[in-house]
């Protein structure tokens, strides 16, 4: 087995410890590190073949591995105009106003990333954006991306003209005369507007996924822990690996909808362990709520508007037999659970299924954005690992509670925000993630978010919940080793060494010794996956 890859001069970050090991090279051949040493015996085993990368002093850590996000979408989605900068309606209106001149007659507007925030204490409908879309057919995306803002013509060339009836619980919002506001909530209120824009070709899919993977890998990242297979998702995954174009290491969670049948359970349980070298199937993906944002959570307590208080699914009943079912055929289940009763539910629901047999299966949830004390407590007593995203904190809320997640919840429940600290501190193995494209993927932001918990746009604002941060070791932990073991590969991944994978991310310093403040623009000078170099700059 000849050495493919040889990386010289480094400070191998042990991620488990904080400490440097005391090897300043490693060797690596067939996706494996296969040595740990000096300089002068590393170098040794390199033929004529062999990369070789002096990497002449910087830190090498473990490849840094989002815990959730969405590629496929995600590349799909964030085409077309960016929104995620806009504070205020006048800002929207202005780069709303900017694309409009841009368009043919008739041609589609597709924006992303629009915060409700900047409706202030307005209704989110598309009147207060009438006076620039007037007869422009627009789909606007709200940054949850479980809701969407629909101008007038584009709600007419859908037919949309009046409530809906789904089998889940999503909304064409009306007002008193039932006419919608342009308002759509949860996917298959969406999908009525979007069958009506224009589709990219498979081509254009294919290329925004391999520029967005690619983009990925230079920020670090050599994994991601992939929360859909929708459409041709597994198709395009398939073709990019065959290819050599895959940079990112894809753990992926099909989904299992409302109103599955059991030939559906059973479909997904057959599709485990289906992939490739880079990518397969493991794991389903659930929807237990929607999001506080837009009223479609699952609370305790309905909120100020007195929304939020029904399941995604219709009869949670159910959902607790399709998770049993997938619980004894040793699939893990991810869900999203963000309100306090979808997450006590899940639990109870992860509870009967280990007490029906076995306790091997490692679920988990998905985003877990406000919980009571004894809601904490249970992850580490069941097992169940906590993947949250912290920049949906640093950036979608404030810490004087002012803005639209904060408000609706009240005071109590907004105090109880991410609490990455207390379920840390509990027992539970936290994972961190961005949930791309709601929130950027760059793997450092992720990490001086949860350290900071500050707005990322200006970072002298106050954190939101200081108390609940993470130490820069357990930020770098819960994206390599706690990755590792939500996936179930502790004993191949998540470290650096002999027999683990030759996944790997270089630093010109240390991320534990940056300041969180300045971690995001902590140079990255090579990404490793598989043992091949997916991003390496000009410094090395």
């Amino acid at each position: 087995m000849r050495t493919s890859l040889v990386l010289l001069s480094g400070r191998l970050l042990d991620p488990v410890t904080g400490t440097f090991l005391p090897q300043t090279a490693l060797a690596a051949a067939d996706g494996r590190i296969t040595a740990l040493g000096d300089d002068r015996e590393i170098r040794a085993l390199a033929d004529p073949a062999t990369t070789v990368i002096d990497l002449k002093g910087a830190v090498v850590t473990p490849g840094l591995t989002d815990g959730h996000l969405h590629p496929v979408s995600g590349a799909e989605l964030t085409h077309g105009l960016d929104l995620s900068g806009c504070t205020d309606l006048t800002e929207v209106r202005a780069a709303l106003a900017r694309e409009v001149a841009t368009l043919t007659p008739g041609a589609w507007l597709h924006a992303w990333g629009l915060d409700p925030n900047v409706f202030g204490d307005r209704p989110v409908e598309s009147a207060a954006l009438d006076p620039v879309l007037d007869g422009v057919p627009a789909l606007l995306l709200l940054f949850d991306a479980h809701s969407a803002l629909a101008s007038r013509r584009a709600l007419e060339l859908a037919g949309v003209d009046g409530p809906r009836t789904f089998d889940q619980a999503s909304e064409v919002v009306c007002d008193e005369q039932g006419h919608p506001t342009g308002l759509l909530l949860e996917d298959a209120a969406c999908e009525l507007v979007e069958r009506a824009a224009p589709r990219p070709t498979r081509e254009e899919r294919r290329a925004r996924l391999a520029d967005a993977l690619r983009a990925m890998a230079a920020t670090g990242l050599t994994g991601g822990h992939a929360m859909d297979a929708n459409g041709d998702s597994l198709d395009l995954y398939r073709e990019l690996d065959a290819s050599g174009e895959l940079p990112l290491r894809l753990r992926v969670a099909p989904w299992c909808q409302p109103g599955t049948d059991e030939d559906g359970v059973r479909a997904l349980i057959a599709q485990q362990g289906t992939g490739g070298r880079l990518w397969r199937v493991d794991g389903v993906k659930i929807f237990m709520d929607g999001t506080i944002d837009n009223g479609t959570a699952w609370l305790e307590q309905p909120d100020c508007h007195g929304e939020s208080t029904h399941a995604f699914w219709p009869d949670p009943a159910v959902y607790t037999r399709v998770v049993g079912e997938l619980h004894r055929a040793g699939v893990p289940v991810a869900t999203h659970a963000i309100g306090d009763a979808a997450v006590r539910h899940v639990l109870d629901a992860v509870d009967k299924a280990r007490t029906a047999g076995g306790t091997a299966v490692r679920h988990r949830i998905e985003h877990i954005e406000t919980v009571p004390d004894d809601t904490v407590r249970r992850f580490a007593e069941l097992g169940v690992i906590a993947s949250m995203q912290p920049t949906h904190c640093c950036d979608f809320t404030r810490a004087d509670h002012t803005d639209n997640w904060s408000r609706r919840l009240g005071e109590e429940r907004a105090a109880r925000a991410w609490r990455c600290r207390d379920l840390w501190d509990a027992g539970a193995r936290v994972v961190l993630g961005s949930d791309w494209p709601i929130a950027p993927y760059p793997p450092l932001t992720v990490m001086a978010g949860a350290r900071h918990r500050r707005p990322t746009r200006d970072l002298t604002q106050p954190p939101h919940a200081p108390e609940q941060a993470l130490t820069a070791l357990e930020a770098l932990q819960a994206m390599t080793v706690n990755a590792a073991y939500a996936a179930g590969e502790e004993d191949r991944a998540g470290r650096i060494a002999v027999g683990h994978r030759a996944d790997l991310t270089v630093f010109t310093d240390s991320p534990l010794t940056t300041a969180a403040t300045d971690l995001p623009e902590l140079p990255v000078v090579l990404t490793v996956l598989d043992g091949r170099p997916t991003h390496r700059s000009a410094q090395i």
